[in-house]
């Protein structure tokens, strides 16, 4: 029978029971080619290994009367004039079974090279695709990215501008705050004019603003910062008549221990010799602040 000479042939030419099986039964025995191409189109399959269980009633003998599954078949259904054309076929002789299997191999060879084409062909289109959808992502990429560099533009320019406007702001209040003072000031003065004494009484009043200056404010006690020799700084308060020494002894106790140094003042600068420790405070001009920097000798 044509389908023992199928899977037969199949099995010859190397291929696995259970696959030749299937494909003679998924392609409802109609030649070792439809069967060919069913295992190469199904070969990748994660059930292609897994024994397959026909409908009930569908069956087909191999020589060796193995009960093979298949689906029913077109030819099946037409009646017995065909099962009695085909068991009248002569079995075929070893010759024409390995011509047979020659040409099939042959044919597997052509229809392998043929899937490999196509396969490589799909792989160019979904590399080209590929390629594509890069591009694309690409082009969404730096479009967004111009859309933040234009939005961080925009934000810079606002923040000028109000900047600007900030500034602005600050100097029409200057010039109000001038322009008011100016106003204050310059009222004063001519609400004073009208009611001056006249000009004779003058002579007396400025007579008397050439008086004796005010007397200068005499001050007990001078507040001195000295400036160390790490930057750091203290301040102290000292009687006016106290002597430089003082706020030398002060420094030793509080910023620089067991090490030799001498006060100066950075401006006008002078630097107290030991003849000056003993001055007062006053005498020296430390009255009533000053600011001293601790140097090494």
């Amino acid at each position: 029978m044509a389908e023992c000479t199928t899977l037969d042939s199949l099995l010859e030419m190397g291929f696995d029971r259970n696959r030749a099986e299937k494909a003679v039964a998924h392609t409802g025995n109609q030649g070792i080619e439809r069967a060919m191409d069913w295992m190469m189109e199904h070969e990748n399959d994660p059930d292609i290994d897994e024994p397959y269980v026909p409908p009930a009633g569908n069956v087909l003998v191999s020589n060796d009367s193995q009960e093979i599954p298949t689906e029913p078949t077109l030819a099946a259904e037409e009646g017995a004039e065909v099962t009695l054309e085909e068991g009248n076929k002569k079995p075929m002789t070893e010759e024409e079974k390995r011509e047979q299997i020659k040409r099939l191999e042959e044919l597997m060879k052509v229809k392998q090279e043929e899937r490999r084409e196509r396969e490589r062909r799909e792989e160019v289109e979904r590399e080209k695709q590929r390629r594509k959808q890069g591009q694309e992502l690409l082009q969404v990429k730096q479009k967004l990215q111009e859309e933040e560099m234009k939005k961080l533009t925009e934000q810079r320019r606002k923040e000028k501008m109000e900047d600007r406007m900030a500034k602005q702001r600050v100097r029409e209040k200057i010039a109000r705050d001038r322009e008011e003072r100016a106003q204050k000031f310059g009222g004063g003065f001519s609400v004073v004019s009208p009611t001056s004494p006249p000009s004779e009484a003058t002579p007396s009043a400025s007579s008397g603003s050439q008086g004796p200056p005010p007397a200068k404010k005499d001050y007990d006690e001078s507040r001195i910062q000295v400036r160390l020799l790490d930057g750091s700084t203290l301040t102290a308060v000292f009687k006016a008549q106290e002597p430089l020494a003082a706020v030398r002894v002060y420094v030793q106790m509080n910023g620089v221990e067991g090490q030799d140094f001498t006060l100066l003042s950075p401006y006008p600068r002078r630097i107290y010799t030991d003849m000056d420790m003993e001055k007062p405070l006053r005498e020296l001009g430390l009255v009533p602040s000053a600011v001293l920097v601790v140097a090494k000798k």
